[in-house]
């Protein structure tokens, strides 16, 4: 029996994980492509072996949302984290279930990557890269890096990578939503989930290991950080 003063243990850093920020959880987060990518592939599995059956296919997806649900809560994970993925399924299953159509339990996944692509393309256009924006402050940097040009410029071509990934993501998906093709949708969905974002998160953390080491924020330099950075050379 351990006491409540004793420290936690820490975790195990990941195979992308620098200065103790896990850059998957970071960008993204891990956890909600496995709770949104388990139950899509059980989805399309169940509705494909069962003839087209959508009242099952649908009930199995919730199942194994709930069953994650479950587990996170057991790991006493926020509530938030723990029930986002549930409710994720639960309004894909909703839309599916009302319109009478498989396809349609893919519309939500295509919403978010809008978003997000839209957010990252935003973000570059007002010189305010998300990804920095994001990792600056975990990094301990704050928003210092827009007063230098080369890290600057390293978030802004990650910012890039992940909207290039947004963007296939929908090209691909919508393509085959409207050719009304659903199992491969469901692969596609998958491929282009976890494996797709973890090679993305990999090519981001060699840029970033590459790129010049972050410098400490300080209340000074966080009120320099609002200022414009200098063009870093090279970029437009």
């Amino acid at each position: 029996m351990t006491s409540s003063d004793e420290p936690a243990a820490k975790p195990k850093p990941s195979g992308t994980s620098i200065a103790g920020v896990d850059l998957a959880e970071a960008i993204g987060g891990k956890r909600g492509l496995l709770d949104s990518g388990l139950p899509s592939v059980v989805f399309v599995g169940v509705y494909t072996l069962s003839g087209q059956d959508l009242r099952l296919a649908i009930i199995s997806a919730l199942a194994v949302a709930g069953v994650l649900t479950v587990w996170r809560l057991i790991r006493r994970q926020p509530l938030m984290q723990a029930f986002a993925g549930f409710f994720g399924v639960a309004l894909a299953s909703f839309i599916a279930s009302r319109t009478g159509e498989a396809r349609n339990y893919f519309l939500t996944g295509f919403i978010s990557n809008g978003a997000y692509l839209l957010a990252g393309v935003i973000s570059i256009a007002v010189r305010w890269p998300l990804v920095g924006v994001i990792l600056g402050p975990l990094f301990g940097e704050g928003m210092t890096w827009r007063q230098h040009p080369e890290r600057f410029a390293v978030y802004r071509r990650i910012t890039w990578i992940f909207v290039a990934m947004f963007s296939i993501r929908l090209a691909v998906q919508i393509y085959l939503y409207l050719q009304d093709d659903v199992f491969w949708l469901g692969i596609a969905r998958f491929v282009m989930g976890f494996p797709l974002y973890l090679s993305v998160v990999g090519l981001a953390y060699w840029m970033i290991r590459r790129a010049p080491p972050p410098h400490p924020a300080t209340d000074g330099a966080e009120e320099a950080g609002a200022e414009d950075p200098a063009t870093p050379e090279g970029e437009d």
